[in-house]
């Protein structure tokens, strides 16, 4: 039986998705008809995802910005003998130049003209022209060429003989026993002893840290509660306690995981202040009882097996999707642009520097160290995993026009209540928060993107390990997919960003 959906107004979100076109289309509106206008621009192929386009704009098309240029420089100046505002034209051009006037009316003009261009050419831009004025005749002509990356044309292949193998969903009695006894550790009961600490046991200790003799600030803590062997404080404390007795203190060197010293050797000296044994309950109905809803052993042996067998499948699944996903990127030739894989390549660097890292206080360096890994591996895997994200994304959005997928509001729903349970946020707040951040389009599109790639995955040949067909159909399987799409893409998903 489902838990039940909590009453979410998302009213905002999905007011700002019905403006959201399909994903991958352009977003900018088409010019309208502009009567005999003579404005003329041709597109020219630098390489599959770039352009030049060439823009020739005759000087009476720039009449209204050249109005609007004299009209915001007359809210700007003054002029002995004229009211504020009231300063004709050419004493504009006497005193403070017509080249200024003009410069003013080019930047009006130029990103309207830009769009005119790119929308007559049906082009799906990617991030910022690079314009340059060739030409500026007062009075006569204004040409200028601008540069922008596009996205690719892709041609997706038959997908339908695509094949993956996955793990086999397989729960074994031991698998069983390490949930029931994980359980059982929860409920475990603890009793003061006279006696040095040992493994197992749960103590009480004051701490204190130092580095280069001085007590950190944030350094000293009191009436920690710490299970000896549970690895959760620092290394080298459970040999620096086990032996030691209530009133018994030690000291031990040990390398500091965050504060403002993370990553730094300090001295530690830690004072037992209690000792105590922890006693697991017994495995018998009565302990059915006190942990569960069920009445015998047996009853929560089995949904135990029912649990992990459904976290299994949800893992299978996942798998499945990703293997696919492998797979359909394989088949399809996806030319990459540069400039957008450097600015992925540099968001998700600075995503994990000032955000996961800076969160635990650890430094780039300091990662590395503690993953095996040197600087150059890091960037090589920091760029495939920019090209896969980048590559992903276009075949996918791809996918959404080829196959017609569209978003409907229960599905973004889902999708929102699901981002949000992950963020550690209320559905209402993270709603608000997408709203504000203009982060509607982002979402839709990874929900489409799981849509085409649960297509994918549908049509494709899925077997576990032991040569079984492994049957999909699940009404999370879209989400799920979802969730696998904007994984690959989560550099903040760099491509759409750009498009506008």
């Amino acid at each position: 039986m489902q838990a039940a959906r909590p009453c979410v107004s998302f009213t905002e979100v999905l007011r700002a998705a019905t403006s959201v076109g399909p994903v991958g289309s352009r977003q900018n509106p088409r010019s309208q008809p502009q009567g005999d206008r003579t404005v003329k621009s041709a597109v020219e192929n630098l390489n599959p995802t770039r352009v030049r386009l060439t823009v020739e704009v005759p000087f009476e098309e720039l009449k209204d910005s050249l109005d609007a240029a004299y009209k915001k420089i007359n809210q700007q100046v003054t002029v002995k003998g004229f009211r504020k505002g009231k300063i004709p034209a050419r004493v504009i051009d006497q005193r403070f130049g017509r080249g200024a006037v003009l410069e003013e009316a080019v930047n009006d003009a130029l990103p309207k003209f830009y769009t005119e261009a790119v929308n007559e050419a049906e082009l799906s831009v990617l991030g910022q022209p690079e314009v340059d004025i060739t030409e500026l005749k007062d009075g006569e002509t204004l040409n200028f060429t601008a540069e922008v990356d596009i996205r690719p044309v892709i041609e997706i292949p038959d997908y339908s003989g695509i094949e993956v193998e996955v793990d086999a969903v397989e729960v074994t009695d031991e698998d069983i026993d390490k949930s029931v006894e994980q359980l059982r550790e929860r409920f475990a009961s603890t009793t003061p002893v006279e006696r040095a600490a040992e493994d197992g046991d749960v103590v009480t200790v004051d701490l204190e840290a130092k580095v280069d003799g001085e007590v950190l600030e944030d350094g000293v803590a009191e009436g920690v509660s710490y299970t000896i062997g549970s690895g959760e404080l620092l290394e080298g404390i459970d040999d620096a306690v086990k032996g030691l007795e209530a009133g018994g203190e030690a000291t031990f060197t040990s390398e500091l995981k965050g504060g403002s010293a993370a990553g730094r050797e300090a001295e530690v000296t830690v004072k037992v202040g209690q000792v105590a044994a922890r006693e697991l309950p017994e495995l018998d109905d009565e302990f059915a009882q006190l942990a569960s809803e069920f009445d015998t052993l047996e009853e929560l042996r089995a949904d135990s097996r029912k649990r992990l067998e459904n976290m299994k499948q949800f893992d299978q699944a996942t798998q499945a999707q990703e293997r696919v996903l492998e797979k359909l990127l394989e088949l399809v030739e996806v030319p990459v642009p540069e400039k957008l894989l450097e600015d992925e390549i540099n968001t998700r660097k600075h995503n994990l520097e000032h955000h996961q890292l800076g969160q635990m206080g650890l430094t780039l360096d300091k990662y590395l160290e503690l993953q095996g890994k040197t600087a150059e591996e890091f960037e090589t895997e920091t760029h495939e995993a920019a090209v896969k994200g980048i590559k992903t994304q276009f075949v996918l959005d791809e996918l959404v026009k080829q196959e017609k997928l569209n978003v409907n509001q229960e599905e973004l729903t889902e999708h929102l209540m699901r981002r949000a349970a992950s963020s550690g946020m209320s559905p209402d707040q993270f709603a608000q928060a997408v709203v504000e951040q203009g982060q509607v389009p982002l979402l839709v599109g990874e929900v489409a993107r799981g849509k085409a790639l649960a297509v994918v995955v549908e049509s494709a040949t899925v077997k576990d390990t032991n040569g079984e067909i492994v049957d999909l159909d699940d009404e999370d399987e879209t989400e799920t997919a979802a969730e696998v799409a904007a994984e690959v893409t989560e550099g903040d998903a760099a491509a759409e960003k750009s498009e506008d």
